[in-house]
């Protein structure tokens, strides 16, 4: 008989699936850009922007000046800033108009997508492949018993969670103190 555990562990080795066909290189570029940028643009729609938001926070934690796209107090991007837009697909004309007006005004632009051959990703400093499913359930992308995009999601929530563990690695007390204390 299925138990709900069972489905849990399901879940977490078709992530685990997914993780293992992520390029190094690719994850060393965007940990890179990130890094190198003056200040982090986030952008998702729907659950990749929760994704993003998330990650978002974590950037905060560890000291990164960092905004999430369509909040009231996300300045204007420029010059030296970074944007991340977290698209499964990468297609469409509001993530394109994003990827357009980042970069004339200067910024550079990273992109996290379950589509390879994603156009708008020519225009990107980096580019993360996540080689998971979204739900238009392309024929590259894995089988899942997942619905939706939840593979897409959980996938991207572990890899760019991972980059901040990475990249903070010996900050645990500075980035406790940057939590947020009006709780």
């Amino acid at each position: 008989m299925d138990t709900y555990k069972k489905t849990a562990l399901l879940c977490i080795e078709e992530v685990r699936t997914v993780l293992d066909q992520v390029n190094e290189h690719e994850l060393s570029a965007f940990a890179k850009a990130l890094t190198e940028a003056n200040r982090i643009f986030i952008s998702g729609d729907g659950r990749s922007g929760l994704m993003g938001k998330a990650i978002a926070m974590r950037l905060m934690h560890a000291n990164y000046i960092v905004f999430a796209l369509g909040e009231t107090i996300t300045p204007s991007i420029k010059e030296g800033d970074l944007l991340v837009l977290i698209s499964g697909s990468a297609t469409g004309n509001a993530p394109s108009d994003l990827v357009h007006k980042a970069i004339k005004a200067g910024a550079q632009v990273s992109l996290v997508t379950a589509n390879p051959d994603s156009k708008m990703g020519e225009l990107c400093k980096s580019i993360l492949f996540i080689p998971a499913a979204t739900k238009q359930r392309k024929q590259h992308e894995p089988v899942t018993i997942q619905p939706l995009g939840n593979q897409f999601d959980q996938s991207v929530h572990l890899l760019l969670d991972s980059i901040i563990v990475k990249l903070t690695d010996k900050q645990q007390d500075a980035m406790r103190a940057r939590h947020a204390n009006l709780e």
